[in-house]
């Protein structure tokens, strides 16, 4: 019998330079393809383009495609075209990155650092100018003595991580449960010692006093009230926290000589989570125009709002279940800190103080942005808003210190505005930071970074991209709605990812911004607000009272500053959008679909809710473009008959009825996103029980299971897309159970995966798990925050 022998994977550059000895003239005549399309950026498509032009219809040549060197190129996210070399960036696996360079001319091919490829990129910018002065900011030696996973798939999945390194960590030695015994005697609320008193000094002072309170509470049935033997337990040094009664306490107690005894991962998470830590809650979204009522459509202002109202409303029910389980008579606050505007247009963005619908104790509090002259009184652009945040994180850190009479426990920023300021107060309050992105904007817009000079006056991305290595690195942990948020998939690059090496020619090269495998990454998936979209078929909640105004809304032939075309056949489906209307949301992408698509305006009608129709009222540059190009589509195809374009609907009451009615036509929803961070949109109709197509590119890629709980379509292939929406509704036409199939699945995966409830248990939980890290760790990341510092003063407040 042979024996199995192990082997070194072998590198990128070593595939290659075997592919080179093996097929000379064919990898010749590829690169050389390459090169003769002069200095520039390759993507894949371009890339595998080539290789299929070379390979032709000779099947010797097959293996070349599907050999050590295709594997090389598939992973390939772009190639720099600088004749004679031609610089691979391979990414064999989410998260891990190799360089090769490979001179035509010459045939050598070399390993490249992640500085000499980013200095290479920078030639196609820079030309042959030099720049040996360069900022390079490099993040990994603070990080290098974290403990980290290493797989791919482990990568969101930071707090399982933790639990076991901190399970390990506490079972080293007599010692080492040390930290723990300290974290619980520091809890306190405003004074009022929690958990433990002076009583307990030790460990074995700790475990004593369990096992006699565990033998004093099982003489009493279980829902006896903590109030009943409250001051025996105080005798033995146990503060209130533990339970509300005897039931409560006791499973903490189990759970506590669990891990003193021998701690494993799951009950050391379910410990923490339950040890009363946060109280007040600060929820941070300076743009837009954020209320609740009247702005959904508005610049700026669409899922995020939504996403946050949603959240508090979560949060507070599982924070008021929590305390009133530990026995605690504490109120608890959630703020939600925004920009007020005096010009607010009709809505409630100039009043400083707005309590949020549904809960009891949250709040909008508004801010205004000030500079030398005062009070801004207008609305500014989410890509305008850098010069004045420096300030309004000042007035922010005071304002929510009077209002709590005290600090936040925990602050949570949103977008990279939002998660600045959090940085900038969590840094001189001390306060654990959490952050969530939404949407990154450096993957929505290609090479944003390399020719980021072209996009300044526009967009201010140096700002942007600045703000969010700051943010990402400063946060104690981020929560993302999806695994592509972070580390994307086989063939797309995460957003997060897209920050771990980049370059702005002229201003700093970035060679480790930001690690995915970071246990700090967590994906902790967001649900629909299950009081406004609930299934169609539940007939008795249905707000019928509604038809009347959905069906002016859809079907009026009156043309208004609300709506314009018009529905000429009612009979047919209605597939149907609803999104902001600018470049990547894609709305005009799809109604050119639906446009070109004969068989698909045969089958069905065309309903999209977008923006405004007039394009002088809206000031978003980018939203004017997109009205222009609709009202020229519209001309172009004779739309009119089979399209109808309503503006921006702020009702989300109706909204949620409209998605139900349009199941009553056996409908469909389409996210035709270029790319979609999340899609609430897309949960929404799902849990409406409308089937759903949506954009392969982000998140909605992992909410649906193609084929299975609705379909996935690239909106890079516009004509493919159409013609995946045509044959489910001609399956729909022979196959009379096939609608109703695809949108049970849509239900089942929402109960499953994708609920407010599930997301807030999972919030509070991290919140105890990492302020557990950050004390027993020191994890003050003081060298790491300090780099930070001279990074913000150095760049960031250049855009001030």
């Amino acid at each position: 019998m042979v024996a199995a022998m192990l082997t070194r994977a072998l590198s990128s550059r070593e595939r290659v330079q075997d592919t080179l000895s093996e097929h000379r003239n064919e990898i010749v005549s590829l690169f050389s393809r390459y090169v003769a399309q002069g200095k520039k950026i390759l993507h894949p498509h371009h890339l595998l383009d080539g290789l299929a032009e070379i390979i032709g219809e000779n099947d010797e040549l097959h293996k070349l495609r599907d050999g050590p060197f295709g594997d090389v190129l598939r992973s390939t996210q772009e190639a720099i075209i600088l004749p004679p070399w031609v610089v691979l960036a391979v990414r064999p696996r989410p998260g891990v990155w190799d360089y090769v360079r490979v001179n035509v001319d010459e045939l050598a091919v070399e390993q490249l650092s992640v500085a000499e490829y980013l200095e290479f990129k920078e030639h196609l910018v820079n030309g042959s100018i030099k720049d040996n002065y360069v900022l390079e900011l490099d993040l990994e030696p603070f990080n290098a003595s974290f403990p980290r996973p290493t797989r791919p798939s482990s990568i969101g999945s930071g707090v399982q991580f933790l639990n076991r390194h901190l399970s390990s960590r506490l079972f080293h030695d007599k010692e080492s449960m040390q930290p723990l015994l300290d974290f619980l005697r520091a809890h306190n609320y405003r004074g009022q010692k929690l958990m433990l008193n002076e009583r307990i000094q030790s460990l074995p002072r700790l475990r004593s006093a369990l096992v006699k309170a565990e033998e004093h509470l099982n003489k009493f049935p279980l829902n006896t009230l903590y109030t009943k033997f409250e001051h025996k337990l105080q005798e033995m040094g146990l503060e209130k926290g533990w339970g509300d009664n005897a039931e409560h306490v006791l499973d903490m107690i189990h759970l506590l000589l669990e891990i003193l005894q021998a701690p494993d991962p799951s009950t050391l998470e379910t410990f923490l989570g339950r040890i009363p830590m946060v109280f007040n809650v600060v929820i941070l979204s300076p743009h837009g125009y954020f209320g609740q009522a009247n702005v959904l459509g508005m610049p700026d202002t669409g899922g995020q709002v939504v996403y946050i109202l949603d959240q508090v409303r979560a949060l507070e029910n599982e924070m008021l279940l929590r305390i009133k389980q530990q026995g605690l008579d504490i109120m608890p606050e959630i703020i939600v800190v925004t920009r007020l505007i005096p010009e607010a247009y009709g809505t409630t963005c100039n009043q400083r103080i707005e309590k949020i619908s549904g809960t009891q104790y949250s709040r909008i509090l508004r801010v205004p942005f000030r500079t030398e002259k005062g009070i801004l009184r207008n609305w500014v652009s989410r890509f305008d808003v850098w010069p004045y945040l420096e300030r309004f994180s000042e007035d922010v850190s005071n304002e929510i210190t009077a209002e709590l009479k005290g600090q936040a426990d925990l602050i949570i920023g949103n977008y990279s505005d939002g998660n600045l300021v959090a940085s900038l107060i969590a840094h001189k309050q001390g306060i654990t930071q959490c952050n969530i992105a939404h949407a990154l904007e450096k993957t929505k817009y290609p090479d944003s970074d390399l020719y980021w000079k072209n996009f300044e006056e526009k967009y201010h991305f140096s700002c942007q991209f600045t703000a969010d290595l700051i943010a990402m690195n400063h946060a104690d942990f981020i929560i993302t709605s999806t695994y592509q948020e972070i580390a994307g998939s086989k063939g797309t690059v995460g957003q997060y990812e897209s920050h771990t090496a980049f370059t702005l020619p002229g201003l700093y090269r970035v060679v480790h911004g930001i690690d995915v495998f970071d246990p700090k990454f967590n994906i902790v998936s967001p649900g629909a607000d299950m009081q406004i979209y609930f299934p169609y078929t539940e007939k008795q909640h249905r707000l019928t009272a509604l038809h009347r105004s959905i069906e002016e809304l859809l079907f009026s032939p009156e043309q208004t500053a609300e709506h314009i075309c018009v529905l000429n056949d009612r009979k047919k489906p209605i597939i149907f959008s609803m999104a902001r209307l600018d470049r990547v949301k894609n709305m005009t992408g799809l109604v050119e679909w639906f446009a070109k698509n004969k068989r698909l305006r045969e089958l069905v009608n065309l309903v999209v809710v977008a923006g405004d129709i007039d394009p002088s009222k809206s000031k978003d540059r980018e939203e004017v473009a997109e009205i222009e190009k609709m009202h020229a589509l519209i001309k172009e195809y004779n739309l009119n008959g089979q399209f109808r374009w309503i503006c921006a609907q702020k009702n989300r009451v109706r909204n949620g009825e409209l998605y139900r009615y349009l199941c009553d036509t056996r409908g469909a929803f389409v996210q035709p996103a270029l790319y979609e961070a999340f899609g609430l949109t897309v949960l929404e109709a799902m849990t409406c029980g409308l089937p759903t197509f949506a954009t392969c590119n982000g998140g909605p890629a992992e909410i649906i299971v193609d084929g299975v709980s609705g379909f996935h379509i690239d909106p890079y292939h516009g004509d493919h897309a159409s013609e995946c929406i045509a044959d489910f509704f001609e399956r729909c036409k022979t196959d009379t159970g096939y609608w109703d199939k695809i949108s049970n699945a849509g239900l089942q995966r929402i109960y499953e995966r994708y609920t407010w409830k599930i997301y807030s248990e999972r919030l509070m939980t991290l919140a105890g798990v990492y302020g557990f890290w950050k004390y027993v760790s020191k994890l003050e990341r003081r060298e790491t925050r300090r780099y930070l510092e001279m990074f913000y003063t150095s760049k960031l407040k250049l855009c001030h």
